[in-house]
């Protein structure tokens, strides 16, 4: 009986050395320069731009902010918190875009080093046995080795080939422009990066709302909103001046897409300087007004009811057009109108204008078409402290009704002033009365100076020149031997191609033998071949 055996517990391998500082370093930097990395960051930063198409941004769209954060007030603190109402801006945008640029430029740089050294290292030498290539061919000629190889020379460089003699044969290769294609494109992606960053830095971008009738001059007084980059002064706004003389928009009338759009434009006349002659305009959508450094767009159009408040002392407190915000696409539009001045208390009013009026059980008050054919007005009154004499701004869209109280009927009900051009109402408490006088049209230009764009219009192009020449330019070699074989001269042509795809291979280097062995005729089918008088094609290893 044998005696038990024991089991040695296997001892642990000992833990592997931690990373010093200095190869955490090179570590983290070769993650970064990696190429696998860079087109993530590229992805990531594609992907971080979907939220500043989407979500309305602050600097371009203040009022639709203020009205999304109040449709959304559990999300609005957490977009908040992100930067997702200035994507562009925030911190994680700009880390992600200056990553892309470092991982870019330590990818580059490389690369470069590597294809510097590669255009200066010459062709390798013919292999011993050129019938391993992938493509070869072998001709037997009457002429003497020198002059078949002079003529391999001149037909290879003639082809593009950089060539180098060697002891009886000729290597060459073709096809360095493939890397440079890479290397360009590479380039042209940091190219498109500075090119945005420079106009995002020394350009600007503003929002203005300009009645029909009325003008504007590129003042920063004069915008609603303005999103000045870091570095631009707004003393260098140029004196662009121009007068909305009449927008016309015109809708589909009938079938399933009643009251969309068909075309909308406005005339406009326009002077570059004081003192020069104005000059006419079409202003549309597609078709902008572009002036030395300005470009001024049209980017949208609405309804400004006229309005007279006449207050509790018999004074005209307000009077003029009100500017409503379109909500749908009938032209349903959403306003506020701010009384300051009136008097014993002050006034404030918000509610909805509708182009065509309509109303139903089910959805109350609505328009059924964007044309004004029917123009109504329906507003909430509000008295009492509008919170202006602060001194905080204040959105010309929103109301603060935190200091004030609602008008109410004498049953206790809201006070609703519902109203057609021409009415008149009167408010209770003897706090004065309103008149809907009519509307006016508005249209929203949107003026701006890119000045990188010709940078990143410029990195596109070179994208696209790289990528032709990465996609269409093969890396190929070629070789040629000569030797004599029983008094004739014995020329071996073999090809190989670098790229993934050797397509077209085996036809460059039938095309090589007849150029070396003019008058030769290549059999394309079994291998075996026959020739001129002064030529014949070897049957026994003429190709593989």
């Amino acid at each position: 009986m044998s005696a038990p055996t024991t089991e040695r517990p296997a001892t642990p391998a000992p833990p592997s050395p931690g990373l010093s500082p200095t190869e955490l370093m090179r570590w983290s930097w070769r993650q970064l320069t990696s190429m696998r990395t860079a087109l993530l960051l590229l992805l990531l930063l594609a992907l971080a731009s979907v939220p500043g198409s989407v979500i309305p941004q602050s600097n371009i769209a203040a009022g639709d902010v203020s009205r999304w954060k109040e449709d959304h007030p559990t999300l609005a603190p957490v977009y908040e918190r992100l930067g997702l109402f200035s994507v562009y801006d925030s911190p994680w945008f700009s880390a992600i875009y200056l990553l892309l640029m470092v991982s870019l430029v330590g990818c580059i740089i490389p690369r470069t080093l590597v294809y510097a050294r590669a255009l200066r290292t010459p062709p390798p030498p013919a292999p011993r046995n050129l019938v391993r290539l992938p493509s070869y061919v072998a001709v037997e000629s009457d002429e003497a080795p020198e002059v078949l190889l002079e003529r391999a020379r001149t037909v290879l460089k003639r082809r593009r080939y950089k060539v180098v003699n060697g002891s009886g044969a000729i290597s060459a290769e073709r096809g360095y422009l493939r890397e440079a294609g890479n290397l360009l494109f590479h380039i042209s992606v940091i190219v498109v990066l500075l090119g945005f960053a420079y106009g995002q830095l020394f350009g600007y971008k503003g929002g203005a709302i300009v009645m029909v009738g009325n003008g504007f001059s590129n003042s920063l007084t004069q915008y609603d909103d303005f999103a000045p980059g870091s570095f631009f002064d707004p003393a260098d706004l140029p004196p662009v001046s121009l007068t909305v003389d009449d927008f016309q928009a015109e809708f589909l009338e009938e079938g399933p897409q009643r009251g969309q759009p068909v075309d909308f434009g406005a005339d406009v006349t326009y002077t570059e300087a004081p003192g020069e002659p104005s000059k006419p305009f079409r202003l549309e959508v597609n078709k902008p007004l572009i002036l030395d450094g300005v470009s001024v767009f049209l980017v949208g159009h609405g309804y400004a009811p006229v309005v007279t408040v006449e207050d509790g002392n018999g004074d005209i407190a307000y009077s003029g057009p009100v500017v409503f915000l379109p909500q749908d696409s009938s032209f349903a539009s959403f306003g506020v109108l701010k009384v300051p001045d009136a008097q014993p208390e002050q006034l404030g009013f918000d509610g909805m204008f509708f182009p065509t009026y309509s109303f139903s059980m089910d959805r109350g008050p609505f328009s059924v078409f964007p044309d004004a054919l029917n123009p109504a007005m329906s507003l909430l009154a509000y008295s009492g402290d509008l919170g202006m004499d602060d001194g905080a701004p204040q959105s010309v869209f929103e109301l603060d009704t935190d200091r004030m109280e609602k008008l109410e009927k004498p049953d206790g009900s809201d006070f609703r002033l519902d109203m057609s051009p021409g009415r008149t109402v009167e408010l209770p408490d003897g706090l004065g009365k309103v008149t809907f006088d009519g509307w006016q049209r508005w249209v929203k230009v949107q003026v701006s100076d890119s000045p990188g764009k010709g940078v990143a219009l410029a990195g596109v192009v070179l994208a696209l020149v790289g990528l032709m020449g990465s996609l269409f330019i093969r890396r190929r070699r070629a070789w040629v031997r000569v030797t004599s074989r029983s008094g004739r001269s014995y020329v071996e042509v073999g090809g190989l191609d670098r790229s993934t795809v050797a397509e077209g291979l085996d036809d460059e280097v039938r095309s090589l033998a007849r150029a070396v062995v003019p008058g030769a005729t290549l059999d394309t089918g079994d291998g075996t071949g026959t020739a001129s008088a002064d030529a014949e094609v070897d049957g026994s290893v003429s190709e593989r």
